[in-house]
């Protein structure tokens, strides 16, 4: 497809939002069943909307705007991990940077694809690490011109050639220039690769600190335990993957604070169903898969000993890439068949627990007076039967509906 039939291709896909901003009458949405994202369950209840934020929550009348009162009303999904710009190219083949012969236009329109699929599968917000296009399409999104998820973008990733400890701060104060949200640190090597730790905890320290001197959170890849415990111990804020973790660096993460961004199901599933359009690209070789086809088990074991640990905070990041957006949800819905979560616990994860670990909780997260409106509606009650979550039948981000396939208002 050319860059215009693609721009074309995206537009027809593309509903128009309602209005949040100048609208003349607040929306009313009648709710079954409302999860709000903290642990709470209430019922028969109507979502009072003004703008962009939710007003009030009252009991449920006889008209509405949006009828869902068959239907679970739950905060809009929070992935606290993804790759926006991996995507299969015209040739079919991963993706994962931008350059080679792809033009950057189209580049970053295959990221407006991902965003849009993620969010019309309701997932309203992303942490995208890392790419510098992620900059303007989270800025583009909001505007208001581009049909997305809230981007979080780190930018680019810092790795160990930025150099040493004053390296590594000018790499920050780099990407504090450019705009990042949050910073991305390469703490261990790829699981492809064995996972092993690249940075010294003095190092980890002063790239974190650096962060936390311009406001900003640390996420830090970290297969191995020994990379986790020296993120840990440097202050950093989470750990992503966290394959080979052991019981003593959970409890550790535990004990400081650290949030947990474990990635068990969707990442692995995704890399082995298209095998053939990553293989031969970077260390994406017969090892590399040998190396994930091991890790998952391991992951699924470190996550289950994780749910162990009531302190540790586990929040939901899928480390979507090429071929994974859209199908989101089935991370969370593994963590509870398979991992042994709670619903609830999951749907926390996703929702008012991952927006903490954003440092966004008084904007999104959860269904109350003055965040975000951000909803989506399942049909089907997840706490019952999880897989709920792949019925996502409605879906408003700031005030603004972008699906609505639930029954008609009376």
């Amino acid at each position: 497809m050319n860059l215009t039939r693609h721009a074309v291709a995206l537009a027809l896909l593309v509903p128009s939002p309602s209005p949040a901003l100048g609208q003349s009458a607040p929306i009313t949405i009648r709710a079954g069943t409302v999860l709000d994202g903290r642990g709470g369950v209430v019922r028969n209840r109507t979502i009072v909307i003004e703008g962009a934020r939710i007003a009030r929550l009252e009991p449920a009348g006889k008209t509405a705007t949006y009828d869902l009162g068959r239907l679970t009303v739950l905060p809009g999904g929070i992935d606290t991990h993804v790759h926006l710009t991996s995507h299969f190219d015209a040739n079919g083949r991963a993706h994962n940077d931008p350059g080679g012969a792809e033009p950057l236009q189209q580049t970053v329109l295959y990221a407006m694809e991902n965003g849009y699929r993620a969010l019309l599968a309701g997932i309203t917000t992303v942490q995208s690490i890392g790419s510098n296009l992620d900059r303007d399409l989270r800025d583009a999104v909001a505007r208001g011109t581009l049909p997305g998820p809230r981007v979080i973008t780190s930018l680019d990733w810092i790795t160990p050639e930025a150099g040493d400890a004053a390296g590594l701060r000018r790499a920050v104060r780099e990407r504090v220039a450019g705009g990042a949200d949050v910073i991305k640190i390469l703490g261990s090597k790829s699981i492809r690769e064995g996972g092993g730790p690249t940075l010294s905890e003095d190092e980890l320290r002063a790239a974190c600190d650096e962060a936390k001197a311009h406001g900003l959170r640390a996420v830090v890849h970290a297969h191995a335990a020994e990379a986790a415990r020296r993120a840990v111990m440097a202050g950093c804020t989470t750990i992503e993957h966290g394959v080979l973790l052991d019981d003593a660096t959970l409890d550790l993460m535990a004990e400081h604070g650290t949030y947990f961004d474990p990635n068990l199901y969707l990442v692995f599933q995704n890399y082995f169903d298209n095998k053939a359009r990553f293989l031969g690209i970077e260390n994406y070789t017969e090892e590399g898969y040998a190396y994930m086809h091991r890790a998952v088990p391991l992951v699924l074991a470190v996550f289950q000993h994780a749910l162990q640990r009531p302190k540790l905070r586990i929040v939901f990041g899928t480390d979507a890439v090429a071929g994974a957006f859209g199908k989101n949800w089935e991370e969370l819905i593994y963590r509870v068949q398979t991992g042994g979560q709670s619903p609830m616990a999951a749907l926390v994860s996703a929702t008012s627990l991952a927006a903490q670990s954003l440092n966004l909780a008084d904007s999104i997260g959860a269904i109350v007076p003055g965040l975000q409106a951000d909803l989506i509606a399942v049909d089907g009650n997840p706490l019952d039967d999880i897989t709920a979550m792949r019925r996502v039948v409605f879906v408003m981000k700031g005030g603004a509906v972008y699906k609505n396939g639930a029954p008609p208002a009376r």
